[in-house]
């Protein structure tokens, strides 16, 4: 048997792989060169320019707020908020931060405003569905290392292609949620906005999406939490915030310093997994 397989030439699927991507790079470089340059100049201003010169008091009292009418005008939320973010600060760790709340925050609403529209069309297209759900397969079961290698082809090193590894990571539920919802919107709602003439445009945007909120809600939440989890591994192609911290720690075994950063990512991850529900909930 082993013979018989000795036959059969290898696929160079690795030099064809190297190939399309070169000649995908220089096709698009036209593209991906202002891209990363102008989108990398935004993410710095918005963390450096905007983020960083609000006072972290204010910015933390902000939060606190957000968070204590989101939860249903309850305090717990809002005072772990408190807490969490001057620990964050206490610890100087407030730069990196804003860096990571920067890269989720870009990648998050990328995903949603590209996932929500794919998520439409394969609910009303059974041949989109048939399409995109094997691409979707694939993006949520491929290793999130192996994106970096076509982020750092496309853009370089730095915020912009942290941001691409991570919207490919991170879009998959905002598609299969937002889907999943419209489809189980009842029939007899559909047929009742049918039998009142309503259009394509006004029976999604009246009936379907306002049913649908609340599972679309939670493939955002999951989409969040997704674009978070990339932050240390987007830090391995020069994103910066909280991830680098933890990357550098690992490499010096420095376990005092991942420690720290790796509380400030799960303090955050806390924060807008609870703002997130809660802002589902209270819209319910």
């Amino acid at each position: 048997m082993n013979k018989l397989l000795s036959f059969i030439p290898e696929i160079p699927i690795a030099d064809a792989t190297d190939k399309v991507v070169d000649k995908i790079t220089e096709i698009f470089a036209f593209i991906f060169d202002p891209i990363s340059t102008h989108f990398g100049n935004f993410m710095e201003f918005f963390a450096e320019d905007f983020l960083m010169s609000i006072p972290p008091f204010i910015m933390i009292l902000l939060v606190a707020i957000l968070a204590f009418f989101v939860s249903g005008r309850k305090f717990g939320l809002a005072i772990f908020s408190i807490i969490g973010l001057w620990l964050i600060y206490n610890q100087d760790q407030w730069e990196n931060l804003m860096y990571t709340v920067t890269l989720v925050l870009i990648a998050s609403i990328l995903s949603i405003v590209i996932g929500i529209p794919f998520g439409i069309l394969i609910s009303k297209s059974n041949l989109a569905n048939i399409i995109i759900k094997p691409i979707l397969d694939f993006m949520q079961t491929m290793p999130a290392f192996v994106y970096l290698i076509p982020a750092v082809a496309f853009f370089g090193i730095g915020m912009v292609p942290g941001v691409f590894a991570s919207l490919i990571f991170a879009i998959p539920p905002t598609v299969r949620f937002t889907n999943l919802g419209i489809r189980q919107v009842p029939r007899e709602l559909v047929e009742a906005a049918d039998a009142f003439g309503s259009t394509g445009a006004q029976k999604l945007f009246k009936v379907e999406l306002p049913m649908a909120k609340p599972t679309i809600m939670a493939g955002v939440n999951q989409t969040v939490m997704l674009a978070l989890s990339m932050v240390v591994t987007a830090s391995m192609i020069g994103a910066p915030g909280l991830g680098r911290d933890v990357l550098s720690a690992l490499q010096r075994a420095d376990v005092g310093t991942g420690f720290v950063a790796g509380i400030g990512i799960v303090i955050l991850a806390i924060i807008i997994d609870r703002l997130t529900q809660g802002a589902n909930r209270k819209k319910d």
